[in-house]
């Protein structure tokens, strides 16, 4: 009877693994994943850009929040380094890396269950989202660009 509870426990939990359910991890960010955050002499450059980035990629929603997500990575890269190769590389990256299919720690709604997918988030997950960025926030008051 035992085996029987613990199969149908691991069966239940790998169903809601594959489908997006469960919560929301804590939110943490890399900056420029697998990328600098800046150049010579100026570290730390377009790390901003990233890390609002990342907020939206770790928070995930619809595929055109995705998009429009990384438009405004592209937006920001360009205007803090005038280099529009630059900008239009980080964009084309992050298009093809980050798909919410792949099993990397940086898709599309990283801070969900791998399998969630374009799936928008429902007015509790939002609350959700916002009060796990507050807590990040409040232990990492410069954010992970400010840190030395």
């Amino acid at each position: 009877m035992r085996t029987r509870f613990a199969v149908s426990l691991l069966a239940a939990t790998a169903l809601v693994s594959c489908t997006g359910g469960g919560a929301l991890r804590p939110f943490y960010s890399d900056g420029c994943t697998l990328f600098p955050d800046g150049k010579v002499g100026d570290r730390r450059l377009w790390c901003e850009c990233c890390f609002a980035h990342d907020i939206a990629y770790w928070r995930g929603g619809t595929e055109a929040e995705r998009k429009e997500s990384d438009q405004a990575l592209r937006t920001c890269v360009f205007e803090k380094t005038r280099d529009p190769r630059l900008a239009a590389m980080m964009y084309e990256a992050v298009r093809l890396g980050g798909s919410p299919v792949f099993l990397n720690w940086y898709r599309w709604g990283y801070g969900w269950p791998y399998g969630r997918g374009y799936e928008p988030l429902t007015d509790r997950e939002q609350v959700e989202a916002r009060e796990r960025l507050a807590e990040y926030r409040l232990k990492n008051p410069k954010g992970y660009c400010g840190r030395e």
